[in-house]
């Protein structure tokens, strides 16, 4: 299987320049801020999980593409090779997401990674794919009280309506961790519901977005999903303590961790990062082959 990772660094003036001239919108840190974090994702792919044949970072320019990053063995994609031009340049992770599929070469079965996601223990293709099907955790929920929450639910109704099934008044969130995806299944699904998905692209996210857990949401509503939790913990950096952090990244109790970031003070995030960075750098000190 091979690993598909989406990556955005907000300090990238390619990037900011194009954020300026496209949107009337504040940048979001939490949404774009830059941890330094991504090569430990990488070191965690390589050493935790062996099984992953290519990994292949999206980003929108190769200004994006780190200067550490060894490009003979880290693919890159431009969003421009995946994503219709039209709908470019975009500051939005759904349409990105909609289109992971398209990356030529792509494996059948592949993990889909935020950058917030670390293997930090020993994990097996089993974990995430069994039987010919996917291993991810649904839940069910009912109040959409939020943008990203509508965005779930315009997905279920989206795959339930791909399938022929009658509306709901559940959506369904599946675990918030790497996605066991099949390139087949988002084939499928797309070409089923393609004038949907090109309707719902925004530049910047909005309540009428679809999002990747479509494809998720479909392939489970079809069967092939096992509804089970992959072993991860979360953290909020906004309420975790820094010790708490050490402890976890240096020792870790499960396969995986989200890092989530929220709105934080400058002191805050710089004191969190040197933590993260040096944990990190405990757990995993070895450059993996995606570094110079």
């Amino acid at each position: 299987m091979d690993a598909v990772i989406t990556y955005v660094d907000g300090n990238d003036p390619v990037w900011k320049q194009d954020y300026e001239k496209y949107t009337n919108v504040p940048v979001m840190q939490k949404r774009f801020r830059d941890w330094g974090t991504l090569k430990y994702l990488l070191r965690g792919i390589e050493k935790r999980m062996p099984f992953i044949r290519n990994v292949y970072l999206v980003v929108s320019h190769p200004s994006q593409v780190p200067s550490w990053a060894d490009r003979e063995n880290l693919k890159i994609v431009l969003h421009k090779d995946i994503i219709p031009e039209e709908f470019l340049p975009t500051f939005n992770c759904n349409p990105i997401e909609m289109n992971l599929h398209r990356i030529p070469g792509l494996d059948e079965e592949y993990l889909y990674f935020n950058d917030d996601m670390f293997p930090v223990g020993d994990c097996s293709p089993t974990d995430f794919f069994r039987d010919g099907k996917g291993v991810i955790r649904v839940s069910y929920h009912l109040l959409a009280l939020d943008m990203f929450k509508q965005i779930c639910r315009n997905s279920t109704r989206a795959a339930r309506e791909a399938l022929g099934l009658r509306p709901t008044f559940y959506f369904m969130r599946p675990q918030h961790i790497c996605s066991p995806m099949f390139k087949s299944e988002c084939e499928e699904l797309y070409n089923k519901v393609e004038p949907a998905i090109r309707k719902s692209i925004s530049r910047v996210r909005t309540g009428e977005n679809l999002n990747q857990y479509l494809f998720l949401d479909y392939m489970y509503l079809k069967g092939k999903i096992i509804n089970e939790r992959i072993s991860k913990k979360h953290f909020s950096v906004g309420v975790v303590s820094a010790n708490k952090l050490r402890k976890f990244v240096t020792r870790p109790t499960h396969k995986m961790a989200c890092i989530n970031d929220v709105q934080l003070t400058e002191e805050r995030y710089v004191e969190l990062r040197k933590v993260l960075l040096d944990s990190f750098d405990e757990l995993l000190p070895n450059k993996s082959k995606f570094e110079i």
